[in-house]
């Protein structure tokens, strides 16, 4: 056997025993969501939520994938029956925009939302006790959403529907809110803990009586 066909067999038993080569890193961007406004995790500041101002909250980008001609921005949350609700839908958001600022206009077209079915971002109120998580969602689309229905009509099932075969890409951005109890009740929807007894053993009595005279 020649000398050239035994240094080929040793290279290709060579490779074989080294196993597959690692994946190389392509270098493609991943597609980031976040605001300047709030962490990933932190709690949705009050100003944009019904308790507040109602405004939107400022969103921005990074990582859009090449090929992207639309983005689209929703923003939905899961409650404990497995129920979604949505506050926002916007799309044909233009390709080269990488942020929204706070009460963005102008930009995009709105879908309706869950809380009254308008075409408007609905801030929420976080109903019941406890702290909630809002998910903020931005799509990166090869094509706009093909839409045969008007934008009052578009809700976040069927905008996604219409372009699950379109997205390269997505990106989440998570915030939590509880909403301010009423009287009684704290930040989380907790009622108060019972007042300490007294010095003597005895609960205190209910406001505007008083104990007798021992």
């Amino acid at each position: 056997m020649k000398p050239q066909k035994i240094l080929l067999i040793a290279a290709s038993l060579a490779g074989l025993l080294a196993g597959p080569m690692p994946a190389q890193d392509t270098g493609s961007p991943q597609l980031v969501l976040r605001s300047p406004e709030v962490a990933d995790g932190g709690i949705l500041p009050v100003e944009f939520t019904g308790d507040g101002g109602g405004a939107t909250l400022p969103l921005e980008w990074d990582g859009v994938p090449a090929g992207t001609a639309s983005c689209a921005v929703i923003m939905h949350h899961v409650d404990p029956e497995g129920k979604t609700k949505w506050y926002w839908v916007l799309y044909n958001i233009p390709a080269e925009i990488r942020s929204l600022p706070k009460n963005v206009k102008g930009v995009g077209v709105l879908g309706n939302n869950s809380v009254n079915g308008r075409t408007e971002y609905a801030p929420p109120h976080s109903k019941g006790p406890g702290e909630k998580t809002y998910i903020y969602t931005v799509y990166a689309l090869s094509a706009p959403p093909q839409l045969s229905v008007e934008p009052a009509q578009v809700s976040r099932d069927v905008l996604l529907e219409v372009v699950k075969d379109s997205i390269l890409g997505s990106a989440e951005l998570k915030v939590v809110y509880s909403r301010q109890g009423g009287p009684g009740e704290d930040r989380g929807g907790r009622p108060p803990p019972p007042p300490a007894p007294e010095a003597n053993g005895n609960p205190p009595p209910p406001a505007g009586k008083s104990n007798p005279a021992s």
